[in-house]
């Protein structure tokens, strides 16, 4: 080759070159053991920042962490990953992008973890938007009032202790009475009326979260639901996250004027996530070696549910928050943290659970702040007496122990409060329309289930609103279209229920 041919190569080479300089800012591992790393040199960081910590081989994703003490040397970082790779020495570059998940409509149907990654084995999430974990909740004047009921289908809630679009109603109660079952009976119920479900599984088993969702697909509610499941074997900083990550993503359809229905399952677990990360960060501990700020972790993350006023384009996010209390303990630090927070609760007694009263609702203890705004005016005209009436028939029952003669007056409302209590019982995974409620709250109050054997109260209510369907469906259609108990429509359901009751007693005798 000769020496003009080399040089202009040479020369063609030069004209080519580009400098690429690539900035990263970057630290040092000084630290690390138990899922903290204590990073050196990164000034700028910011908190809650994903960081990129070495990958654990070959070919494969780094891992991250999250920077969660900002101290005046170092910064306290948790992984959220595998961690036994890094060690002290290791290189760690910011990512400048805070904590955040993707969101939107590819997520329907899925299972993720609170990275937003899946776990079904459906392929990746075809998705381009994303919305940070934590955000500040809307401000008062972006906030209307709760006004439409949000039918959970079980009669003991819509009828005593209603939810509305917007609301956060606290679930409560000891392990295994019943809690998820109702939080999973609400998902189900909202079938075909617009509302978007996301059921955050925190600390779970994954038995249990496969179970949940195997029933989801199964009554076909895992078209409209999202799960986000941070199992009791990943790593405390993602049981910390998940309940925030599934809030920004029903943020993202609330935000487009809809409705979303989110169930938190459950904080207890996600408060004990944080308190562990908490003392190996070294913060101080406080009242059951809880860090000081777990109030605010749960206050910032609940304050995200509201209605949203018409300007902002009406969405709402409701918020169903589940707390595992320790032996009926309502006066425990978390589940008072949690009720003072909240709009109203459901407390679950297990004594109840065991007497075979299912759902266990205490309606002494379970109260809804929201009330009759988030009842359909026919449910309240029906209901209205129905708590108080069972309030005393709880405390008539305590004394009717006792085997005294009791007057008339008392015995009257005994036989109704049993009637009643038996008519609150419902079988998991069938949610009832709040037409069928009412017609059938409605008999009970109104005495006609009064001179009924008590073991055959819910054969008369099974039997009987399949007549209605089959015989009067306009009765029905009437109250779940116009909401009223309309002076026509309660002749024709008294003229029915007792026709019914008459072929029903000729029936049993």
């Amino acid at each position: 080759m000769r020496p003009e041919e080399i040089s202009s190569i040479i020369r063609q080479q030069i004209d080519k070159y580009k400098a690429q300089i690539e900035m990263a800012d970057v630290g040092t591992v000084i630290q690390v053991g138990d899922g903290i790393a204590r990073v050196y040199g990164l000034e700028k960081c910011m908190a809650m920042e994903l960081l990129e910590f070495p990958a654990p081989g070959p070919g494969e994703e780094p891992t991250l962490g999250m920077a969660l003490n900002l101290e005046e040397d170092n910064i306290g970082c948790v992984l959220l990953g595998a961690y036994t790779h890094i060690k002290e020495g290791d290189t760690v570059k910011r990512t400048g992008r805070i904590v955040s998940v993707p969101v939107g409509d590819a997520l329907l149907g899925r299972v993720v973890n609170p990275l937003g990654r899946p776990l079904d084995g459906k392929g990746p999430i075809a998705t381009d938007r994303f919305r940070p974990v934590e955000r500040i909740a809307p401000g008062v004047m972006k906030r209307k009032p709760v006004h439409q009921p949000l039918q959970t289908g079980l009669k003991a809630i819509d009828s005593m202790i209603p939810i509305g679009r917007g609301q956060r109603e606290l679930i409560l109660g000891d392990r295994q009475t019943g809690k998820t079952a109702i939080a999973v009976d609400a998902i189900i119920n909202q079938k075909g009326k617009d509302c978007i479900c996301i059921y955050v599984a925190v600390g779970q088993k994954q038995s249990t979260v496969a179970n949940v969702v195997q029933k989801l697909t199964d009554t076909g509610s895992m078209e409209y639901t999202i799960v986000v499941s941070a199992t009791a074997s990943d790593p405390a900083p993602l049981l910390f996250i998940a309940p925030f990550a599934g809030a920004a993503m029903g943020e993202e359809f609330m935000h487009q004027g809809k409705h979303v229905l989110i169930v938190y399952d459950d904080l207890s677990k996600q408060a004990a996530a944080y308190r562990e990360l908490s003392l190996l960060l070294r913060r101080p501990p406080g009242r059951e070696a809880y860090p000081g700020d777990v109030f605010n972790l749960h206050s910032r993350l609940l304050e995200r549910a509201c209605k949203l006023s018409d300007a902002e384009g009406a969405g709402s996010m409701t918020a169903l928050p589940i707390i595992e209390t320790q032996a009926g303990d309502v006066s425990a630090y978390i589940p008072t943290n949690v009720i003072s927070i909240t709009d109203g609760q459901i407390y679950l007694e297990a004594d109840l659970f065991y007497a075979g009263q299912r759902p266990a609702v205490n309606v002494g203890l379970s109260v809804s702040r929201v009330g009759g705004a988030a009842q359909i005016k026919a449910m309240r005209a029906v209901a209205g007496s129905l708590r108080l009436d069972l309030a005393q028939y709880r405390e008539l029952a305590a004394f009717a122990q006792f085997g005294s003669d009791l007057d008339k007056a008392t015995q009257a409302r005994l036989t109704r409060g049993q009637r009643m209590m038996e008519l609150l019982k419902q079988n998991q995974y069938v949610p009832m329309a709040v037409e069928d409620q009412v017609m059938s709250i409605y008999a009970a109050v109104r005495g006609y289930l009064d001179d009924l054997p008590v073991d055959q109260v819910l054969t008369f209510e099974a039997e009987f609103l399949k007549y209605m369907k089959a015989s009067r469906p306009e009765v029905g259609q009437a109250i779940a279209g116009t909401g009223l108990l309309e002076k026509d429509t309660e002749e024709k359901l008294q003229a029915a229920i007792k026709d019914f009751k008459a072929m029903f007693v000729k029936q049993q005798s």
